[in-house]
């Protein structure tokens, strides 16, 4: 028996040993297949950038891929006059088939039944050039830069390992993965393009200022190209200002209203004669290789004039290769933008990235109608760079496909600019990939609200550089807000109706400066801006703010 053991005890050991270099071998393998993936991404990244910046490529981008349509089966046998371009009918199809040229006079008045009453030359003074309005001086000298994004590395992983399914708001977060500015903040930037709500306030037919309305829309997507950083979640209670009569012609103010889930109201007025207002609540899942955002809520913009109310909701942010490889985020999903005042109505689509597609990386397509769904407009571009649209002349079903399904061919005119993205400042892959417009975001200023994102110390600790020191303030604040929120909720009292945590959490605390109300246009009950901010500023009378920092 004594020798049977030592035999078994000689074999196991050797059994063991070769178990010890099999796994070894094993994890030097999973880590070189990590660099080597990692590596691939980095050269996927690089070429994508030198293909972008080739000076034989075409200066316009989605011209250059809407040309490269024409390659289709379908674009090589049509028959038709190439005076003309032709759209796919989004219901159909998101792949454009266009034959890029000037139309001739004749084809304006060809196919004239089924055109708009509107004359399209009458729209270029609106239409045209949209995009390239100078920005409007101010007398208050910006800042336009920041100091530089310190190298620290983290291992993500050992992080967020445990957090499968969790909802994002709930993990907590070293400000690392961060960038120095509040979610708040980040709404605000949705207004950078505001000079196309400027000019759609001329606008005499309710389609054409849908255009606008729509670039606006997907204008707000365009900072995001960059921007894999994760802004600072707010503190409930927390406010953020934007007091840029002078050059923006615009106040805005937000307020974060509920912690969990996340939830801040906007509100903008416009001197030009348009106001926005919107609560988003936002609902993140980390599911292993990338993170889901999706902003819930809708978004309200009313043109004084006209009367003119257009609501619309966002589109889900992807946030891909969190594991390994290159941070890129994606934009997916369909808009339906509604004028509740006429029923005009512009569906856009944005295409979601895949390696397989032939269509161009972040395209949006979309078609405008009026109340009676005939289609004005046709809309195409990309959500980090443009937008363009075609007015539709004549629209006529095709010849069905080999899989039964038949499609609306849309006879349009030549592509008119709608906006063009600014480009970025010098040194911004330094500075967190922020626009003109984000650099002066969390400068100090004096006057605002001792609850404004600019007064946070963890933020501003975080832009200075001083990363360490910000996480230990951040900890500090997050343990200040878990307490106020266990008072509040002993407050409520065990008798409370509320019959969830979250429920007796909304019952227990009330925003500042907007109020619950029921939204007659959706239904839903949302916050909606009640006034006395500005005034209290003018009288820098802020006694009833918390004291949240």
């Amino acid at each position: 028996m004594i020798n049977a053991c030592r035999d078994f005890l000689e074999l196991a050991e050797i059994h063991s040993r070769k178990w010890q270099r099999a796994l070894q071998y094993e994890q030097e393998q999973r880590v070189h297949l990590e660099e080597t993936i990692e590596q691939l991404a980095k050269q996927h990244n690089s070429l994508e950038r030198a293909f972008r910046s080739a000076p034989g490529r075409p200066a316009n981008p989605s011209k250059s891929f809407i040309e490269g349509s024409l390659l289709t089966p379908k674009g090589e046998d049509s028959e038709e006059d190439e005076d003309t371009e032709y759209f796919d009918a989004m219901e159909d199809s998101t792949s454009f088939i266009t034959v890029i040229t000037e139309a001739k006079e004749d084809r304006k008045t060809e196919g004239s039944t089924g055109t708009s009453s509107v004359d399209w030359s009458s729209a270029d003074n609106v239409l045209d050039g949209a995009s390239l309005v100078p920005k409007g001086s101010s007398k208050v000298k910006r800042r336009v830069r920041i100091p530089n994004k310190p190298n620290y590395s983290l291992n993500l992983w050992s992080i967020m390992k445990n957090c499968i399914g969790r909802e994002l708001s709930r993990i907590p977060m070293p400000v690392n993965f961060n960038e120095p500015l509040s979610m708040l903040q980040r709404l605000t930037e949705d207004l950078e393009y505001h000079h196309l709500l400027d000019k759609a306030v001329h606008c005499t037919s309710s389609v054409e200022q849908m255009c606008l309305v729509a670039a606006f829309s997907v204008s707000s997507y365009s900072t995001t190209v960059h921007r894999i950083a994760k802004p600072f979640n707010p503190m409930l209670g927390e406010t953020f200002e934007l007091d840029r009569l002078d050059d923006m012609g615009l106040r805005s103010l937000c307020e974060q209203v509920s912690h969990h889930p996340p939830s801040a109201a906007h509100y903008v007025f416009s001197k030009h004669g348009w106001s926005l207002w919107q609560e988003i609540t936002i609902s993140s899942k980390f599911r292993g290789k990338y993170i889901s955002i999706m902003p819930l809520g809708a978004i309200h913009l009313e043109f004084q004039a006209s009367g003119n109310h257009y609501v619309w909701r966002k589109s889900t942010s992807t946030v891909h290769n969190i594991i390994v490889g290159k941070l890129w985020i994606d934009q997916s999903g369909d808009i339906e933008i509604v004028n509740h005042k006429t029923n005009d109505r512009c569906q856009l689509k944005f295409l979601p990235y895949s390696y397989f597609s032939k269509e161009a990386a972040r395209k949006v397509t979309g078609v405008v109608s009026d109340s009676q769904g005939k289609a004005h407009y046709v809309l195409s571009g990309s959500w980090d760079e443009q937008m363009e649209c075609s007015k539709v002349v004549h629209s006529s079903p095709s010849s069905p496909s080999s899989d039964g399904k038949q499609k609306t061919v849309y006879q349009t005119l030549s592509a008119k600019l709608l906006w063009k993205k600014y480009p970025l400042p010098e040194n911004a892959e330094n500075m967190y990939y922020f626009s003109e417009l984000a650099l002066t975001l969390n400068e100090h200023e004096e006057g605002v609200a001792p609850t404004d994102s600019r007064l946070r110390p963890d933020q501003r600790l975080m832009e200075k550089g001083c990363w360490d020191e910000a996480n230990t303030e951040k900890q500090r604040l997050e343990e200040k807000q878990r307490l106020s929120r266990r008072r509040r909720l002993e407050a409520c009292g065990p008798g409370s109706s509320c019959s969830s945590e979250e429920e007796k959490e909304a019952d227990a605390y009330t925003p500042l400066w907007f109020e619950k109300r029921l939204d007659p246009l959706t239904g839903e009950m949302a916050c909606v801006y009640k006034g006395g901010y500005w005034e209290a500023k003018e009288k820098q009378d802020w006694h009833m703010c918390p004291n949240i920092f």
